[in-house]
């Protein structure tokens, strides 16, 4: 293979070798995301930042004293402006110029704004910064999950992304550890190192994606087809058993391909949203479920807990002294409960994970609040020993919430959006999954300060509820994504009902009007006779009779191949 550059891992690795290679790239990615959200968890506790640069608290006998909430939680909120803004460049450009160079892009522009947060002066330049770091954040959270879908197997496509988001909150404990050990706060160093620090592990992004195979499903809708095969045949293996999976597999992207290229005048992101003009793949449905997971993953309570986890133990009333060292450790035990998802998430799907997470994570946070209060009870009797034990209660439930929430609700909203989209879409979709994000995660920081001031303990009780909201949420309208391939995926949504079970009863009577769609990926049929090596029926573009419209009298009777003529892929 002459045109991908001999350099590439491509030609020296395969199979499974070849998918840990990327996944541990894109890993790479999304340990620097973990690592620059931890960050300023640390970042806001140090005196000098918040007392003689930002200006918005001032060091008390207890603690730090935030004294302007709202420019704390700006100066971090802002940072997910920026994400949203980025997101969408990236989904755009990914689409256009390929998932590869979407990566350096974003790299480099994470580089730049780093290197403004570092040197920032006062609170105006760090809003700024943080601004045009948040850009590059969006750019590679909007990319990254895709590239690593693209090339993983349907079959282990949840585990491979759980295992990036192990490295994600590796990257939180990083962060903790780099804010943590640097004296009483009082020197610069103390923060400025931590936000620089995140320049390495983007340079080193930045200096290996090149040596990467770009995503095969993007080369095929581009019509970089020898390519497309031959990235696939290494991914995927070409000999013995696997002879013929890769051909399958690539025959399976250009039906599919073929059939959304019809949609490509309208694939804008206005078009996406409303769904206009995208008739029978639903594409509005698909955003507005990738959206309202990831502002429901922010709202469950995980990003104040990540940002503000201090200020949520000074409410339990945790002595200052103990603060950090308790908020390290539950990082800790977070990083490690992300392994539990590596291998539950294909097991027992997508669904289910986030059903018993959202009962976990409500219990825990409504619990945090019942002991907050009778810890506050107690001290306000002068019962030392009782509010002791009830705060030790309350950070124990917040350990739970935070172990339940890596084992489930981390990886999923993360994944679902990278699947679900159509093919010439695909990183357009995603990006709309890390609107939802930086919506959920921009509105909850700039607020958290603000509720905990005001509400206090009673602020856990609306995480509880909003935990609570997804059970019914996700059981209505969110239809099972594990174990289907990409390709699927247009049957599953092509139903014109919001609902779950009608959208899973149009996927099955679809799945048999339409056999040679999507059918030899994923049941492993061969495609090339491996006596002969002549390519079988798939071969060639797709028949007129593909359609995304269920066909009652080919359900009921079988072929009928002048009526089936009639169905059409329609959009408008």
């Amino acid at each position: 293979m002459d045109i991908i550059p001999k350099s590439n891992v491509v030609h020296k690795l395969q199979k499974r070798g070849l998918l840990i290679a990327i996944n541990c790239v894109a890993g790479l990615s999304i340990f620097f995301f973990g690592y620059d959200q931890g960050m300023m968890g640390g970042v806001n506790g140090a005196v000098d930042y918040y007392q003689n640069t930002m200006k918005f608290g001032k060091l008390g006998p207890d603690g730090p004293i935030y004294e302007d909430t709202l420019l704390q939680g700006g100066i971090v909120a802002i940072y997910y402006l920026g994400t949203l803004m980025g997101c969408l460049l990236g989904g755009w450009f990914g689409d256009k110029y390929g998932r590869i160079k979407t990566i350096a892009l974003g790299a480099v522009w994470a580089i730049f704004g780093a290197a403004l947060q570092t040197s920032a002066q006062n609170h105006t330049w760090m809003i700024f910064a943080r601004l045009i770091n948040g850009w590059g954040t969006g750019i590679l959270n909007a990319i990254v999950p895709v590239w690593a879908t693209e090339t993983a197997e349907h079959k282990s496509r949840g585990q491979f992304v759980a295992i990036e988001f192990t490295l994600n909150i590796f990257g939180v404990v990083v962060a903790y550890c780099a804010c943590s050990f640097y004296g009483d706060g009082t020197s610069p160093f103390i923060w400025r190192f931590p936000i620089a620090f995140q320049i390495v592990p983007l340079i080193f992004l930045l200096a290996i994606v090149w040596f990467f195979p770009e995503s095969p499903r993007w080369l095929t809708k581009v019509g970089r087809e020898e390519e497309a095969r031959y990235i696939l045949g290494r991914l995927r293996g070409e000999t013995g058993q696997d002879m013929g999976k890769a051909e399958a597999e690539f025959q399976d992207i250009r039906n599919i391909a073929e059939l959304e290229r019809k949609t490509a005048k309208s694939n804008s992101y206005f078009h996406m949203l409303f769904g206009i003009g995208t008739g029978k793949l639903h594409t509005g449905r698909r955003v507005q479920l990738v959206v309202w997971l990831q502002i429901m993953q922010e709202w469950i309570g995980i990003a104040g807990v990540t940002i503000y986890q201090p200020q949520i133990y000074a409410i339990a009333g945790i002595p200052q002294a103990k603060r950090q060292w308790i908020s390290g450790l539950n990082n800790i035990f977070y990083m490690f409960s992300t392994l539990i998802c590596v291998f539950t998430l294909d097991r027992i799907g997508r669904r289910w994970t986030l059903y018993w997470g959202s009962v976990g994570q409500g219990i825990s946070m409504a619990l945090v609040g019942v002991f907050s209060r009778l810890g506050q009870n107690a001290r306000d009797a002068n019962n030392a020993g009782t509010a002791d034990k009830y705060g030790a209660a309350a950070v124990a439930m917040v350990y739970i919430f935070t172990f339940t929430f890596g084992a489930t609700w981390l990886t999923v909203p993360w994944l679902y959006p990278a699947e679900i989209f159509p093919l010439e879409v695909r990183a357009k979709g995603n990006a709309w999954g890390v609107v939802g994000w930086s919506v959920g995660n921009g509105w909850l920081t700039l607020l958290c300060p603000v509720m905990f001031h005001a509400l206090k303990e009673r602020t856990f009780y609306i995480f509880a509820a909003c935990n609570a909201i997804t059970i019914p949420m996700v059981w209505a309208l969110y239809p099972e994504s594990n174990q289907r391939t990409l390709e699927e995926m247009n049957l599953l949504f092509a139903s014109d009902s919001i609902w779950n079970w009608e959208a899973e009863r149009n996927f099955a009577l679809l799945k048999e009007q339409n056999p040679e769609l999507v059918q030899a990926a994923q049941h492993g049929h061969n495609v090339v006779d491996p006596d002969t090596g002549v390519m079988g029926q798939r071969q060639g573009s797709i028949g007129r009779n593909m359609s995304l419209d269920v066909n009652p009298l080919h359900h009921r009777h079988g072929h009928d191949d002048a009526e089936i003529e009639k169905q059409t892929f329609k959009h408008g």
